[in-house]
């Protein structure tokens, strides 16, 4: 692991470093997924985001810290996915499971034509992918209001359609949630997605659809809950 200079450079983020991530690391630098961790992006709650390097291309690895992770919180969010619905309530079971589910994700919206990030590898707590932007990464929207609201906002609708039409929920879209890639929408973070088949698919659904109508009425869009649902669905919304 000599080759690698971030720990030097990065000594500071105590708890992202541990000797289990650094194999990790070091297992997918070897593989040749990525060459070098360059900055860190961004430090979240359980993750640190940051930008690695491969040639001339940025990516982005994003590390779960294995030991300051809510896995509580994600257990309860991932054990209603049927696809985890044998999961142990194990601390370590739970957050690769977490991982390999924002992964899966991804690749299922990214096959199914949804402008996301490609997802390149993960491993354990361990997730890389491609950086949306040129030199810098694509601003999230909350940050970069587009120049069109109206057909920007048409954008989103259309790639939930193409999310619903995959049998995926976002679970957790939101301005911060969506890049502005030079007036193009980029959905991310899809760590709390799931498949239709999971019992609180639609609550969550709503969720989204009221998140996004919500900020595009702050910019003066006027949005109806139902049509916006219907558009996505292609049924109509019945409230319980």
């Amino acid at each position: 692991m000599a080759q690698f200079t971030y720990q030097e450079r990065f000594r500071t983020f105590r708890g992202v470093f541990d000797a289990f991530t650094d194999r990790n690391l070091f297992e997918l630098h070897s593989h040749r997924v990525f060459e070098d961790l360059v900055s860190p992006l961004e430090v979240g709650k359980e993750s640190n985001v940051f930008i690695a390097s491969k040639g001339n291309k940025k990516l982005i690895v994003k590390i779960y810290r294995v030991q300051n992770c809510d896995f509580k919180r994600m257990y309860n969010y991932i054990r209603k996915d049927p696809r985890y619905e044998f999961l142990k309530n194990h601390r370590r079971e739970i957050i690769f499971a977490w991982v390999q589910r924002e992964y899966k994700n991804l690749l299922k919206a990214h096959q199914a034509g949804v402008t996301v990030p490609k997802p390149l590898a993960c491993k354990f707590n361990i997730l890389v992918e491609e950086m949306i932007g040129d030199e810098k990464p694509a601003p999230q929207l909350k940050d970069a209001l587009p120049l069109h609201p109206h057909q920007f906002l048409d954008e989103v609708i259309a790639q939930m359609q193409k999310l619903y039409a995959a049998k995926l929920i976002h679970g957790d879209l939101s301005a911060f949630n969506i890049l502005n890639d030079q007036e193009k929408p980029v959905l991310i973070d899809f760590s709390q997605s799931t498949v239709l088949k999971t019992p609180n698919s639609e609550e969550l659904l709503v969720r989204d659809v009221t998140n996004i109508i919500h900020f595009f009425k702050k910019l003066g869009i006027a949005v109806n809950f139902e049509e916006t649902f219907l558009k996505i669905t292609g049924k109509e919304y019945v409230k319980d």
